[in-house]
């Protein structure tokens, strides 16, 4: 059976799952990816039962919903946040949230910000996984290589695969230990080469913007030669890409996305070129384009009384927290047990695989723990290109709720909490 793993952002289909009995942890196999091995190993082969707490102490499911509904239909002002679910899951919490005003925002909602806000002021021009393994002569790293966010990249986009374009990778700002691994991808039809920063990444993607554009000042200053050369090879390739990582750029990192998208804009007058961004791991590309599709507005949005609201900065969770501008939280983590919420002291309903209910068990929060899609039930998610719907099955199937039939549960169970 075809197995998807759902843990990081390129939703890779070419491995599976060994199972094997009682405690032992659900095993990788036929790939070496140190992510998904890592979370594999979190689950354990027999599936678990059923979690839910109250207040600290074990409850019945039904008792854990009807007290999670309770808490919602109190709010004033509920915040959604995590988001760690799949298509199915995020469809069902979208009429909750807008039964109780909620504001939706992911976990890592800064990095996801980062391309969005770049992509609202400007638009882009993007690639997917296999126009790059098809097409690229020329790939462009911006700020290092992102395996700490995708391991298995380099075989997604064909760099060493002899069937593939000859290559030329550079590494535009490695971090520690990037030099090495670049070096050796060399070899098999791949050339490499490594830029160091220029200033800061703000600094280099705007210097080598300006090359691109040939405009007056960048012809006459003194910039480093390797800058230079990379511009004109940008315009020599016949399919450029610049791949980076949102969630490793620094903070107001969507002036750094904007710039590539520059860049690409003014390479595609003459030759052609693309951006392909890598994020939105453990579900949260796929609940940002639900939540899309069904509003109209990505995440960091509110259905209100006055209508749709979005607020890339102000309905962040962190800051919306810290300000004591909501007055409930609903966490959902479905895929990843260390994906623990921010610190509060808020009424809180965690939806999570059942290791999560000992990291937040607390008075004042609601566990129910939920099946994880590609572990114990099937789903789907997108992948980080945004193109492709990639199908998950069970490795092992367990009897947990799905995240759509909690808040479908929820939903069904709020007027009655609110009349009460």
């Amino acid at each position: 059976m075809t197995w998807t793993c759902p843990f990081c952002p390129l939703a890779c289909d070419h491995a599976g799952v060994r199972t094997g009995s009682g405690a032992q942890p659900l095993e990788l196999q036929g790939a070496d990816c140190a992510l998904a091995r890592s979370k594999l190993a979190g689950f354990a082969s027999a599936p678990a039962g059923i979690v839910a707490e109250v207040d600290g102490q074990a409850a019945a499911l039904e008792a854990a919903v009807a007290a999670a509904a309770q808490r919602l239909a109190a709010s004033r002002q509920p915040l959604f946040a995590g988001l760690g679910t799949d298509v199915a899951g995020m469809r069902a919490l979208y009429p909750l949230a807008c039964a109780t005003g909620a504001i939706c925002d992911a976990a890592p909602g800064e990095a996801l910000m980062h391309g969005l806000r770049a992509l609202q002021d400007r638009g882009q021009f993007t690639a997917t996984l296999a126009e790059v393994r098809t097409r690229a002569d020329l790939i462009v790293f911006v700020g290092g290589l992102p395996l700490a966010v995708a391991p298995l990249l380099r075989e997604r986009l064909g760099i060493g695969d002899p069937q593939v374009p000859q290559r030329h990778v550079v590494l535009l700002g490695p971090r520690e230990g990037d030099a090495a691994t670049l070096a050796a991808w060399a070899g098999a039809g791949v050339t490499v080469e490594t830029i160091a920063l220029h200033g800061d990444l703000f600094d280099t993607v705007s210097l080598l913007d300006a090359l691109v554009a040939k405009r007056p000042a960048a012809a006459t200053a003194r910039l480093p030669e390797a800058l230079r050369a990379l511009a004109d090879r940008l315009h020599a390739a016949h399919y450029a890409v610049l791949v980076g990582a949102p969630p490793l750029l620094p903070a107001q990192g969507a002036l750094i996305v904007e710039t590539v998208h520059r860049t690409v804009n003014e390479l595609n007058r003459k030759t052609r070129a693309a951006a392909l961004w890598i994020a939105g791991g453990n579900g949260v590309a796929t609940a940002n384009q639900v939540f899309t599709w069904l509003s109209g507005l990505p995440l960091r949005s509110r259905a209100g009384p006055r209508g749709l609201e979005h607020e890339p900065l102000r309905y962040g969770s962190l800051r919306l927290i810290a300000q004591g501008a909501v007055d409930a939280l609903l966490w959902v983590a479905s895929f990843d047990a260390d994906a623990v919420p921010p610190a509060n002291d808020l009424p809180m309903i965690v939806l999570g695989p059942p290791a999560l209910a000992a990291k937040v068990r607390r008075p004042g929060c609601v566990f129910i723990s939920v099946s994880t899609p590609g572990i114990g039930s099937a789903g789907h998610i997108f992948r980080t290109d945004g193109t492709v719907l990639m199908p998950l099955h069970a490795a092992r199937p367990d009897a947990l709720p799905t995240v759509a039939a909690v808040m479908q549960g929820l939903l069904a169970q709020l007027p009655a909490r609110r009349a009460a």
